[in-house]
């Protein structure tokens, strides 16, 4: 018998040799029949999969993220079968599944592919999946699967296969397919109802651009016709809040080839909001005892070795620059944190100095493949909202709580109200990824954990996700649209102290090694906006707009009194701009539309006589005639309503 522990930390017995599929019948049939992919003592495995020894299993369903990744894989199997079938000769190489479906790398050769071409493919998938081919994982000799995949003149999966081991290499077959394969699929190809290639695109091979370049193939894949055409609705609304369409639209920012691919031009409106986002950080970290400091864009190659970054991340950073004294190599900065450790350095401290809590808007600089870079998502250089905070081991939990309550007043001020902590601790299996005793991983992954639970928060666990100087906290916000986007982290780390003989006096004069937390509530700007303009759809929470109201007068002679609006406007510290032009007001309002402007001021005649003004809300709603200072009133009410207030 064996011992197997189900996630509600349950304990069951099962003969030796009992499947995950006769495992979730014995929970329940309804279960039995939805499950469709597994992990057991975290590996993932197949609903056949034998089980031979005690551990902890966890089943999925279509629900699940890890269930999706086993459907959209084993979908990427049926478009490689469906293009293989369809083009004779094409050589496959690899095909993975990813947040949004799956692709597939071919060698078309002499063939030529395009989206007119995806029905064709499509059908053939449905055809392949409606014949409910079980998916079928063997081992296989590292000779055989050579001799296999010479015989098929395939170069390229010879070539993955020569950097495996003997022992570790699987087939998966399905029909009359076979695909080299780690495994985790569903139980059979007719659980796929519904396909929909999405794209072509180029790629290198293993991402290389002196090797032969390939055709990407991607697509998506659901259990449900239904599903497909829901997507199909989201993904349409996803193109009309795409930020770098939005980002144009409303002249937030640009690129330009000159200066560069992945570096952003920020335009007047996107610097001045880039400038209230900081300043709304700023006074909530001044308010927590956090100081300012500033760090060059540039240290020397040295300071990288020492922190290990150049060690982890010298191939994605840019090149070390020279300079003409002999053997001195500086590098663009790729992290804040060494410069930090240095300003910590600089004085000697007592425990009763801290924590120290330094924080800084530090631009950074990694350099991205060209073919990663998408908008202000994946940048080269980008600015972090970055703090770090130096406290003694009894002050840990309590300062990584307040850093908890700092994360959760900006994203309930910004309107990111569905979100799950991810808590990232290291692969006890890997343990060579990562610098630090294993004394101070268990304290710092401990921390992390009782605070969460404090907190309250809605938490889950993955072993595996940690930096590789400590383990974390990350925010795993859903947008508008039911998007997931990891936004805010915090990290505990026991090892920069070390790699920078960093100490305090402890109260029994003895030299100690503070504790080091990171944290970036935004991530980087760049990257926080992007999701801001797409989680709003551009209409940012009232306080920062980059135009609150727009005055629109009904001709060229209201122009004294449109001036003196706004001035009485600006009295009351309500951003605004003018439109005078001697244009249809017709146009003016569906300008004003199109820039989001919450609010459009009306000024006329009747309004000039009076002393009032017109207000029509953004989208349409009249709200009639007032006083400037029952608008201000309304303004002001509505952004007391959205930024909550900071309490330490």
């Amino acid at each position: 018998m064996i011992k197997i522990t189900l996630p509600d930390g349950s304990i069951k017995e099962f003969e030796n040799g009992t499947t995950v599929l006769e495992v979730a019948q014995s929970i329940s049939q309804g279960l039995a029949r939805n499950v469709i992919s597994a992990k057991f003592n975290g590996q993932t495995v197949e609903t056949k999969t034998p089980l031979q020894t005690d551990g902890s299993l966890v089943l999925f369903t279509w629900k699940d993220d890890e269930g999706k990744k086993a459907f959209w894989h084993s979908s990427a199997h049926v478009l490689a079968q469906a293009i293989q079938e369809l083009y004779p000769g094409v050589k496959l190489t690899i095909g993975p599944a990813i947040d949004t479906g799956f692709y597939y790398d071919v060698d078309f050769g002499e063939h030529k592919i395009s989206e007119n071409d995806f029905k064709k493919i499509e059908d053939k998938m449905l055809e392949i999946s409606r014949q409910k081919h079980e998916f079928e994982m063997r081992e296989v000799s590292k000779a055989d699967a050579l001799n296999f995949y010479k015989e098929e003149k395939n170069p390229y999966k010879v070539e993955l296969i020569e950097n495996l081991e003997d022992g570790d290499i699987t087939f998966c077959d399905h029909a009359n397919f076979t695909d080299l394969c780690r495994g985790g699929h569903i139980p059979n190809t007719g659980i796929i109802k519904a396909v929909k290639l999405m794209s072509v695109a180029g790629a290198y091979w293993r991402g290389d651009e002196n090797n032969p370049q390939l055709t990407r193939v991607y697509g998506v894949s659901f259990p449900k016709q239904k599903e497909l055409k829901e997507y199909l609705v989201l993904l349409e609304e996803a193109k009309k809040r795409d930020h770098r369409k939005l980002g144009k639209e409303l002249q937030l920012f640009t690129f330009s080839q000159k200066v560069g691919q992945g570096l952003p031009l920020w335009l007047p409106k996107g610097a001045a909001l880039r400038e209230r986002l900081e300043n709304f950080l700023k006074k909530a970290q001044q308010k927590a005892g956090y100081e300012q400091v500033v760090s060059p864009h540039i240290g020397q190659k040295e300071l990288y070795v020492t922190s290990g970054h150049y060690a982890k991340y010298g191939e994605d950073s840019f090149q070390p620059i020279k300079t003409p004294s002999e053997d001195e190599e500086f590098l663009l900065k790729p992290m804040n944190c060494p410069h930090h450790c240095e300003i910590y350095n600089a004085s000697s401290w007592s425990y009763r100095d801290l924590p120290k809590r330094f924080a800084e808007f530090g631009t950074v600089y990694r350099y991205e493949q060209s073919g990663e870079l998408h908008g202000l998502t994946r940048v080269r250089g980008f600015t972090q909202d970055d703090a770090h905070i130096f406290c003694t081991p009894d002050q840990l939990d309590d300062e990584f709580k307040k850093v908890i309550d700092l994360v959760l007043y900006v994203f309930g001020s910004l309107g990111f109200e569905n979100f799950t902590a991810q808590v990232s601790l290291r692969d006890p299996d890997n343990k060579e990824k990562y610098i630090g005793s294993d004394e101070n991983w268990e304290k710092a992954e401990n921390a992390i954990i009782n605070a969460a639970k404090e907190k309250n928060l809605n938490y889950i666990i993955e072993t595996g996700e940690a930096a590789f100087y400590g383990p974390k906290l990350d925010f795993m916000v859903k947008d508008a649209l039911g998007r997931s986007w990891q936004l805010g982290t915090i990290q505990v780390d026991y090892n920069l102290p070390e790699r920078f003989d960093l100490t305090y006096k402890g109260s029994d004069n003895e030299m100690h090694r503070p504790v080091m937390i990171h944290r970036a509530p935004f991530g980087s700007m760049e990257r926080f906006v992007a999701i801001l303009l797409e989680h709003t759809g551009g209409n940012f929470p009232l306080w920062l707009m980059p135009e609150q109201t727009i005055i629109l007068s009904l001709s060229e002679k209201y122009e004294n009194y449109t001036k003196k609006v706004l001035n009485s406007l600006e009295n009351h510290e309500i951003r605004g701009v003018s439109d005078n032009r001697n244009e249809t007001m017709g146009k003016k309002i569906r300008e004003a539309e199109v820039n989001k402007i919450p609010y459009m001021v009306i000024v006329g005649e009747k309004e000039e006589q009076n002393g009032i003004i017109s207000v029509r809300k953004h989208g349409g709603e009249d709200l009639g005639t007032m006083s400037v200072e029952q608008f201000a009133e309304i303004i002001n009410t509505e952004i007391s309503q959205s930024l909550k207030t900071f309490e330490v």
